[in-house]
């Protein structure tokens, strides 16, 4: 087994773990100087497409791009937003917790609308607690699949990414793609901050990059900044749940799929 089907079973938390998200992790120029080529992903082949996103923000920043392409294109575009989104913030209490879940739906809806795609559907699962859904998410997803064409992409975060709701996720959807007609593609959000170029744990063999236009690129960059919850401190002095560091990064990197 290679570390990469390894760490498809069993994931990357630990590496994740290790590289908090105070230490900035690995710099975006690392990977656009990178030398190594991938292919492309053939958008022309996508029938339909329900993107499966663990968190309210994960499929603006991880294929929110692709999105905007391909719903300008007249694909019909769906997302998933899995979890309610409201243990962002650590520790917070039941009235607080109900309020950020309030705020992260409403930036999702925002941002899907800027993407130029239809009413997201929240399936509502616990923040935090998607690995021990698993197999309910696989059968909610298994239905909503079954209602889609033949052939529809099933893209969701990748089950190797580190966060562990990330890799819930990507093994609910790879189920649920397994008891289907949809087709799997997964993308990473997190890896590109534990790991390093040409890292073992990492399916590089696998991997597509998507043909992205500058329109499609500048939609993505404009529905992240919905996402005021996640970007900007909560309070005087508290630190935002994601640092200024990260969109950025993923803008240079652009999108990519395991396939």
């Amino acid at each position: 087994m290679t570390a990469a089907e390894h760490a498809e079973l069993w994931g990357n938390g630990a590496r994740f773990g290790a590289r908090p998200l105070s230490c900035g992790g690995t710099p975006g120029h690392a990977w656009t100087s990178w030398a190594r080529s991938f292919g492309e992903l053939d958008l022309a082949a996508c029938p339909a497409l329900v993107v499966v996103a663990p968190h309210p923000d994960d499929e603006t920043l991880g294929f929110g791009a692709t999105m905007a392409l391909l719903a300008e294109r007249g694909i019909d575009v769906r997302v998933v937003s899995v979890s309610d989104g409201g243990a962002a913030q650590d520790a917070a209490p039941p009235l607080e917790r109900l309020r950020l879940e309030r705020i992260r739906s409403s930036e999702l809806r925002k941002a899907a609308r800027i993407l130029g795609v239809g009413e997201p559907i929240s399936l509502a699962l616990p923040d935090g607690e998607l690995a021990g859904h698993q197999d309910t998410l696989a059968d909610l997803l298994t239905g909503i699949l079954e209602a889609c064409p033949p052939g529809t992409w099933c893209v969701t975060t990748w089950r190797g990414d580190g966060h562990p709701d990330h890799e819930a996720v990507g093994r609910a959807a790879a189920t649920a793609v397994h008891r289907t007609a949809a087709v799997l593609l997964e993308y990473p959000v997190w890896m590109w901050h534990w790991a390093t170029p040409g890292d073992s744990a990492v399916p590089w063999d696998r991997a597509l990059m998507v043909p992205l236009t500058a329109s499609a690129v500048g939609r993505k960059q404009a529905a992240a900044q919905c996402f005021r919850s996640q970007f900007l401190p909560s309070a005087p002095g508290a630190s935002p749940v994601l640092p200024p560091f990260v969109l950025p990064r993923l803008l240079a990197v652009g999108e990519m799929v395991f396939r």
